[in-house]
């Protein structure tokens, strides 16, 4: 897969309040670099929490459920978009089908 914004997961572990997200996100992005999903079953078999929602959107619990990653995916070009990237507190401000 191609991902779309690595500096957004970057921007986001350097917080001072989220630095113990560099870990988790940087393993996620390279399962994620080198996964060929086809469909949401294929993100189900590896990530059983992660949360499927309409248009593609998928939400991701990392760090033990302790930050939520919220991406969009294009499977036929294999293409992923980081949409969002916050803590749980964060991700209960937004609306995760319209960011």
């Amino acid at each position: 897969m191609r991902i779309l914004s690595k500096k957004a997961l970057t921007d986001f572990y350097q917080r001072p309040d989220c630095q113990d997200a560099k870990g988790p996100l940087e393993a996620w992005y390279h399962e994620a670099k080198r996964a060929e999903w086809r469909s949401w079953t294929d993100i189900r078999e590896k990530y059983a929490t992660a949360s499927i929602l309409r248009s593609g959107r998928v939400v991701f619990n990392i760090g033990g459920n302790k930050y939520r990653l919220v991406v969009q995916i294009n499977y036929p070009a294999q293409i992923v978009f980081v949409r969002f990237i916050g803590t749980h507190k964060e991700y209960d401000q937004i609306d995760a089908e319209a960011i």
